[in-house]
């Protein structure tokens, strides 16, 4: 599972490069951490609330960045 969950990793539309904010995971082509949508998701703030505060981020980003983290959880067997 954990080589599975490594090409799928490979394939999210993030970078991490130690010459953009220090290496934290970005979304690609932008400078803004992956946290930052989990952050005001879990704040309240809604997705489309999300992408208009944060425009150089897609909404396919941001839906390719959810859906693995919903289906990495599944496979871990820590969601419904």
């Amino acid at each position: 599972m954990t080589v599975v969950i490594e090409e799928e990793i490979g394939s999210l539309p993030i970078n991490v490069d130690p010459e953009i904010v220090s290496g934290t995971p970005v979304f690609d082509g932008t400078r803004v951490p992956v946290d930052a949508l989990f952050n005001n998701l879990s704040a309240g703030v809604s997705l489309d609330d999300f992408l208009e505060n944060f425009p150089s981020v897609s909404r396919e980003q941001a839906l390719a960045v959810l859906k693995f983290s919903h289906d990495t959880l599944q496979k871990l067997g820590l969601s419904s």
